[in-house]
């Protein structure tokens, strides 16, 4: 694939499932020849939705259809509720119903829904098609497009139902981001902090300093970002595919995260939004256990909140919160894992004692949502792209 110029490269080396990250703008209009590149032939299956169809279907599908590639296009319903069997099981039935094979491809065009169930049905159909991500939201440029985790959620959890498979690509066109909801994007800053806490403390400075240009999405500043979260997923993933150790620092800000989201009914928060609560509250339960240093906790919700994300809980009951983590993927023998920072760039995962969190939910956890009100964001709509 060296043969397609490209601005910024980054390798996830995985043997011989390794592949690329690219990143640079107008990558959709070279995804044919990228595609060709990688040996892909016969025909490809877009999943998106309509609203990135309207948006990028029509030059996707001309720069596939330049490069040799039949189309056929799988529309989804917005949100969270298209990441279920339900939803699989159709483009599972349109992928039978054209006769698709084993040398045809799949090619996620969308946010982290998108690519999730689009790579677990690559992953189910005839027990393994080729797959590429083309991600066109923050939280899925910069997570959830790299590493190979795909799924559906069940009603009483989010991704528990999956596989891991890793796409034959990335292909991270940041122009499409102009486009994104507002709310969409700072929703997507909640992971891309997430990376400077976890492993970078430079990173976290770069992102403190900068501000300004995070909310205005200033144009000098997407690729280098999207780019260093990149490099630090792909070197964790690199070292723990399957997720069996280090990758699981990944997961910071979800445990609670996904016991939001599941309380939410998936309708509440966009993922990003719970994500940032859920990083305050899970550093703010290791300062109480005496494992973080108070600063990672004050530094953290401090961005978080300049960034325009809510970092409260709502007002729920110590048993929907214990209830809800108790179905996180960390969870072994029925004991619940967290991921905790002891300070800026170094995580540890500690195991969650019942009575203890009881006390830290009744002091901090309880008071936080009448100190910070949730914020309820406006429905998701795209907004028309900025001149330059």
């Amino acid at each position: 694939m060296n043969m397609i110029p490209c601005e910024h490269r980054v390798p996830v080396s995985l043997g011989d499932r390794s592949y690329e990250i690219l990143i640079q703008n107008e990558l959709l209009s070279q995804l044919g020849k990228i595609c060709q590149a990688l040996g892909l032939a016969g025909r490809m299956a877009i999943v998106t939705n309509a609203i990135v169809d309207s948006l990028y279907g029509r030059v996707v599908r001309g720069a596939l259809k330049r490069a040799g590639f039949a189309c056929t296009t799988i529309l989804l319903p917005e949100g969270e509720g298209a990441k279920s069997l339900s939803w699989l099981g159709k483009i599972l039935d349109e992928l039978v119903i054209n006769r698709f094979e084993r040398r045809d491809t799949l090619l996620a065009l969308g946010g982290g829904v998108v690519g999730d169930v689009t790579g677990f049905a690559a992953a189910s159909y005839l027990r393994g098609v080729p797959f590429v991500q083309v991600p066109t939201t923050l939280v899925a440029q910069v997570d959830s497009s790299v590493g190979g985790k795909t799924g559906v959620n069940h009603p009483l959890g989010k991704n528990l139902i999956g596989a891991f498979y890793q796409p034959k690509a990335v292909i991270v066109d940041p122009n499409v981001l102009q486009t994104l909801p507002k709310r969409e994007w700072v929703a997507g800053l909640a992971e891309v902090i997430k990376y400077g806490v976890i492993a970078d403390s430079r990173f976290f400075e770069f992102l403190e300093t900068h501000v300004e240009e995070l909310r205005s999405q200033h144009e000098a500043v997407i690729p280098l970002m999207v780019r260093r979260c990149c490099e630090i997923k792909a070197e964790v993933v690199a070292g723990d595919e399957r997720e069996s150790g280090r990758r699981r620092i990944l997961n910071y800000g979800h445990t609670v995260g996904h016991a939001l989201e599941a309380w939410g009914k998936y309708a509440t928060w966009i993922h990003g939004e719970a994500v940032g609560i859920g990083m305050v509250q899970e550093a703010s339960i290791g300062q109480y256990l005496g494992r973080c240093d108070a600063e990672v906790v004050e530094r953290q919700t401090e961005l978080i909140r300049e960034v325009g994300l809510p970092v409260a809980m709502p007002k729920w009951t110590f048993s929907d919160l214990w209830s809800g983590m108790q179905h996180d993927k960390k969870v072994v023998g029925g004991q619940i894992n967290c991921v905790i920072p002891e300070r800026l760039g170094q995580m540890q995962v500690l195991p969650l004692n019942r009575p203890d969190i009881q006390k830290w939910f009744s002091r901090h956890g309880a008071s936080n949502a009448k100190v910070f009100p949730l914020r309820r964001g406006p429905a998701l709509r795209t907004r028309t792209v900025r001149k330059k």
